[in-house]
């Protein structure tokens, strides 16, 4: 194995998952998110070989074919929903029946308020908070100032407080 390859198969093992995450919580299936996921590592792995390009984040450029993927996706398919309403479920082996419940039902209204925000605030809710990025790769992510992710994430939390307000 190249270093080239070593590379980018460390990169694989500490994205995968993420990316995998980020396409999944945005289709709906896991077949498509499969399938994108890995069409994104495809790509990736294509540019990392050429020795031409010089990328200076990985993962962030990994998380901007993934996507782009999404928006090829749902313009092909043209569906509106962009968050899936069938996140994956949150499992503590020391709740009980009854709070596991709870949680279910809180997790089902943090989902289906995530639904209606516009796309943006649906992204850098999902980056920061489920994929755990700092502001600052976010920023590389989408290309956009550190202060005006700041401030979307901070829009976004109002805009998802303000939908969970709605429901109560």
């Amino acid at each position: 194995m190249n270093d080239c390859q070593k590379k980018f198969s460390q990169l694989y093992d500490q994205c995968i998952d993420k990316i995998y995450r980020f396409v999944f919580l945005k289709v709906n299936s896991q077949e498509v998110a499969e399938d994108l996921t890995s069409e994104t590592f495809l790509r990736g792995w294509r540019t990392f070989q050429n020795q031409d390009r010089k990328i200076d984040n990985p993962s962030a450029f990994l998380y901007q074919i993934a996507r782009n993927l999404v928006v090829d996706f749902y313009r092909e398919k043209g569906k509106a929903q962009l968050v899936s309403p069938e996140l994956v479920s949150i499992n503590d082996p020391n709740n009980n029946p009854e709070e596991a419940a709870l949680l279910g039902s809180d997790i089902d209204t943090v989902r289906h308020c995530l639904t209606n925000l516009k796309e943006d605030y649906q992204n850098v809710i999902i980056w920061h908070y489920l994929d755990d990025l700092p502001v600052p790769e976010i920023a590389k992510i989408t290309k956009k100032p550190e202060g005006t992710i700041r401030v979307t994430l901070h829009r976004a939390l109002k805009a998802l407080k303000n939908e969970m307000g709605q429901i109560a």
